[in-house]
């Protein structure tokens, strides 16, 4: 299963959108948050808003994650070790106020198990592959180690 969101903010229809048509087409199963937006996807199953224990449960029991440039979720994904696709909004579109989402998906486009997706295309892509996704490492890093070392030494 792919699990989609768009965070509790501002609206993504264009995300939504080219997931319900994907999931359509290559008959996917998908469970999506899709927030504020006026599109109201036909393939997937969905809920505007979910209680954090539900949003959990969609993290665990999906295979990947596919979101907006949301560090939240991009950092959940990381500490759960889901592999995740990010498509960011673009404010020439009007999906946002500026590119900063553009910004946070170069800052990430090298990390192991965070995916790219500049397009529909890639995002296609992308998600026709999903099966086949590298898991992120998680956010375990020797400087963490060593940092939680050197605290731990001046108690």
């Amino acid at each position: 299963m792919i699990f989609v969101t768009v965070g509790t903010q501002l609206p993504f229809d264009r995300l939504i959108k080219y997931v319900d048509q994907f999931a359509a087409a290559a008959d996917l199963k998908v469970l999506g948050q899709i927030g504020k937006g006026k599109y109201e996807p036909e393939n997937i199953r969905w809920k505007r808003f979910y209680e954090p224990d539900e949003m959990d449960e969609a993290f665990k029991i999906s295979k990947v994650i596919v979101s907006h440039a949301g560090m939240g979720t991009i950092i959940n994904c990381l500490r759960i070790r889901k592999p995740i696709i990010i498509f960011p909004r673009l404010s020439a579109l009007g999906e946002h106020r500026n590119d900063h989402q553009l910004d946070t998906l170069k800052s990430f486009e090298n990390v192991a198990g965070i995916y790219s997706a500049k397009d529909e295309n890639q995002l296609c892509s992308l998600l026709q592959g999903h099966e086949s996704l590298s898991l992120p490492k998680g956010l375990d890093s020797s400087e963490k180690v060593g940092l939680c070392n050197y605290v731990m030494s001046q108690l």
